[in-house]
């Protein structure tokens, strides 16, 4: 690293994919999933990781306690609203990291605070006592003023210094619904940093949500008038139109450092890897033509495009495919390839897996291999997902399928399903081969969830190749996101299909809060 560099203002990366993200409807997330993404997060350097919502429920608790015990470099925040109650219950979980972080909000602006009991006067002593019951706890504090963007100046400025005095470490300015614009954004940071006295003394720091499509350019004008932390998540994944994206904000810095001249502390090679697993685990996939990580960002179909790249790379690329961690090459794999040469090719692809999840992803190369003449990169992350989302302990495991298709009258299809470890088999009919397999999965195990989308792209080209298969179901007001792949559309849907209703099963029992900012 140079001196010039080494002397650039460190901009800190706060992951919220783990409790913002998870908001997002259909993208809860398993314990195990989130202990998953989370050490990635910590491993690729991410500076402060906020796991979750404590008093949400037991699950959210015990998702931030374990992720605390296991974190090795990232502080781990818990998010409490303004509440003792809450604040407690958040430093319970993460009192157990080496780094503990409790970061406490309350709404700030004439909508927010008309919908409570609280005047101007008293939520500033609510926000007083609040701020200080956390600072007692733990000496590092978040504070938010939610929508902070709607929120009147003077009032803002008051609220910031009371927060700040009563021990505050960090004062995060929310763009709670996605409201403001870039010039506002930086004036909004400049502004508090010019009148709140103390206001050097902290890390500000910007949380913007994407419902004009701004959260990028809102996060980055923030920093340049002075914010040193930016929240984000991985894919940008989040409420309604989603947060700002770590990748987008991260290889922005990087690429244009010469014009926005700070540092972070992330490991860009494992961009991709982060991406690909989120993705997977929420059942969000990533739209072909998204910045950094899309499908398509480095693909050149024109002419003269492809002509220039062959002649020098720069010409119509400003970031390598190695600066995220997507491999340069794309080997084909195919069924005489060896164990050793999957576990490199998935090394290659960011993936390090344990022998017991390498031997069951290499079960299933094998199996498709015999279906298909070439196994491609993008199959073998999809392999790897649907390893994930199809696990031996699942309440319901679909252990046969048999579809009888023509062209006059319904749809047959014969089932054997596992329930809670026993077989059951049972013939269904329907109006096409993946009708009549979820009639028969809801013959055997009869509920009330309701399917809100079921969507199916394909992996490669050509006739052999994957069908990715997404569902989202509905559940008494619990939303979930199945998928699964495999070269029969019908079999990867009813597998989708399985694996959203195992986790409508583990959701059951679980409630949470409203959600926050």
């Amino acid at each position: 690293m140079t001196d010039t560099k080494q002397a650039q203002d460190r901009v800190l990366i706060f992951d919220t994919t783990l409790r913002d993200g998870e908001q997002s409807p259909g993208a809860t997330m398993t314990h195990d999933e989130k202990l998953e993404i989370a050490a990635l997060l910590d491993d690729m350097g991410v500076d402060i990781i906020e796991a979750g919502f404590p008093i949400a429920s037991e699950g959210d608790f015990e998702a931030v306690r374990d992720i605390a015990k296991l974190a090795k470099r990232a502080v781990i925040c818990g998010l409490a609203r303004a509440s003792t109650t809450d604040i407690d219950r958040a430093w319970e979980a993460v009192k157990h990291s080496p780094r503990p972080r409790i970061h406490t909000f309350i709404g700030t602006s004439p909508l927010h605070r008309g919908i409570t009991s609280l005047d101007q006067d008293g939520m500033a002593e609510q926000i007083h006592a609040t701020v200080t019951h956390a600072r007692n706890l733990c000496d590092n504090v978040q504070w938010s003023p939610m929508d902070a963007t709607r929120t009147e100046h003077d009032y803002l400025c008051r609220v910031v210094e009371i927060a700040i005095k009563a021990g505050a470490t960090t004062i995060n300015i929310p763009d709670t619904v996605g409201y403001t614009a870039p010039r506002e954004s930086a004036a909004l940071i400049a502004m508090l940093l010019e009148r709140v006295p103390g206001a050097d003394e902290v890390v500000f720091a910007t949380h913007c949500h994407n419902d004009l499509g701004m959260a990028t350019a809102n996060a980055l004008a923030a920093v340049d008038a002075g914010a040193r932390q930016i929240e984000c998540t991985i894919n940008g994944l989040g409420e309604r139109a989603g947060n700002t994206a770590l990748e987008e904000v991260v290889m922005a810095l990087r690429v244009r450092n010469d014009i926005m001249p700070y540092q972070t502390g992330i490991d860009t090679t494992k961009i991709m890897q982060a991406s690909r697993l989120v993705a997977g685990i929420s059942g969000f996939p990533v739209q072909f033509n998204k910045a950094i990580v899309g499908k398509n960002a480095f693909a050149h179909e024109s002419g003269i495009h492809q002509d220039g790249m062959l002649k020098n790379a720069e010409t119509f690329e400003i970031m390598r495919p190695t600066d995220i961690g997507l491999s340069e090459t794309s080997l084909v794999m195919g069924k005489h390839s060896g164990r050793a040469a999957l576990r490199a090719k998935l090394h290659d692809l960011g993936y390090d897996l344990a022998d017991n999840q390498l031997g069951d992803v290499f079960v299933r190369f094998k199996a498709l291999a015999d279906r298909k003449k070439e196994v491609y990169d993008d199959d073998l992350v999809a392999l790897v997902a649907d390893s994930a989302t199809n696990a031996e302990h699942d309440y319901l495991q679909v252990k046969r399928l048999r579809v009888v298709c023509g062209t006059d009258g319904p749809q047959e299809a014969e089932l054997t399903l596992a329930i809670d470890g026993v077989d059951h088999s049972i013939d269904a009919t329907g109006d096409g081969p993946v009708d009549a397999a979820f009639n028969a999965v809801r013959m055997l195990y009869p509920h009330e969830a309701r399917l809100a989308l079921y969507q199916v792209h394909a992996v490669t080209e050509g006739t052999d190749a994957q069908a990715t298969v997404s569902v989202r179901m509905e559940e008494a007001g619990h939303i979930v996101t199945g998928q699964s792949a495999d070269t029969d559309t019908v079999v990867a849907s009813l597998r989708a299909y399985v694996n959203a209703l195992n986790k409508l099963i583990v959701r059951r029992q679980k409630t949470r809060p409203a959600a926050a900012f």
